[in-house]
C-alpha cells in the first residue's frame, strides 16, 4: 500500500512540477472559464432574481468546458511527449499512474474553481459562499468529473481525433453527475431545505463511488490497447 502511495504522490508531484514551471494548462481553463462566465453575463441580461436561478447552470458549464479542455491537454502533452509511455514502462501498479494523474486533474479544476467563483459573485451579484454546502457540491461534481474524464481521455489520446472524441465520449457518460451537481448548485443558492437536497448529493456520492471504482478496475486494459 505504502508502494502504491508514493507512485500515486510522484505521479502527482510530476504534474504540479510541470505545471508549475510551464503554467500551460491552468491559464488556459482560466482564460476559457472567464470568457465563457464573461459572455454569459453579457448575454443574459437579466434582473437579480433570473440570474440566481440561472447561476448554478453557468457556473456547471463554464466547468464542464474548462475541464474538458483541462483534461484534453493534460494527457495529450503526456502523450506528445512521450511522457505516458515512460509512465506505464515503470515498475509500479498502473491504477497508481490513473489516481495520481486524476488526482492532478482534480487539482486542476479545484484551482480554476477557486479563482472563478470570487469572480462570478462579483460579475453576477451572487454571493457564492454565504452556503458552504455549494462548495461540496463542487468537490463532489469535480471528483466524478475528473475520475471518468481522466479514464476516457487516456483513450482518446490514442487517437488522431481526440480533441473531437473526447468530449463526445465524455459528455453523455457525466450526465448524471452534471444534473446532480446543477440541482444541489441550485437547491444550496435557493436555501432549500436538506431533504430536497439529499437525494441529488446521494446520487453525487454513488456516482463517485461506482465510476472511480469502474475506472479503477479497467484503466490497466484500457493503457494496454
Amino acid at each position: 500500500m505504502s508502494a502504491f502511495l508514493r507512485a500515486m504522490g510522484a505521479v502527482v508531484w510530476k504534474d504540479l512540477a510541470a505545471e508549475l514551471r510551464s503554467r500551460e494548462l491552468i491559464s488556459s481553463m482560466l482564460v476559457f472559464a472567464l470568457l465563457v462566465i464573461l459572455i454569459f453575463n453579457f448575454a443574459l441580461e437579466l434582473d437579480a432574481s433570473a440570474r440566481a436561478n440561472v447561476t448554478s447552470g453557468v457556473l456547471w458549464v463554464t466547468f464542464v468546458f474548462a475541464g474538458t479542455l483541462g483534461l484534453n491537454r493534460s494527457l495529450a502533452i503526456e502523450k506528445d511527449r512521450g511522457c505516458l509511455d515512460g509512465l506505464l514502462l515503470a515498475p509500479v501498479d498502473r491504477t497508481a499512474i490513473y489516481f495520481g494523474k486524476a488526482a492532478a486533474n482534480l487539482v486542476f479544476i479545484l484551482v480554476v474553481a477557486a479563482i472563478v467563483l470570487p469572480v462570478y459573485s462579483v460579475l453576477y451579484n451572487t454571493n457564492l459562499f454565504a452556503q458552504p454546502g455549494v462548495l461540496l457540491v463542487i468537490l463532489l461534481g469535480a471528483e466524478g468529473y475528473t475520475a471518468v474524464g481522466t479514464l476516457l481521455a487516456t483513450m482518446a489520446v490514442q487517437t488522431r481525433t481526440r480533441d473531437i472524441l473526447l468530449p463526445i465520449l465524455l459528455f453523455p457518460v457525466v450526465i448524471p453527475v452534471l444534473v446532480a451537481a446543477v440541482k444541489a448548485t441550485s437547491g444550496y443558492l435557493q436555501a432549500l431545505p436538506l431533504d430536497e437536497i439529499r437525494p441529488w448529493l446521494n446520487l453525487l456520492v454513488t456516482y463517485d463511488l461506482v465510476f472511480t471504482a469502474a475506472a479503477f478496475m479497467v484503466f490497466e486494459y484500457v493503457v494496454e490497447e
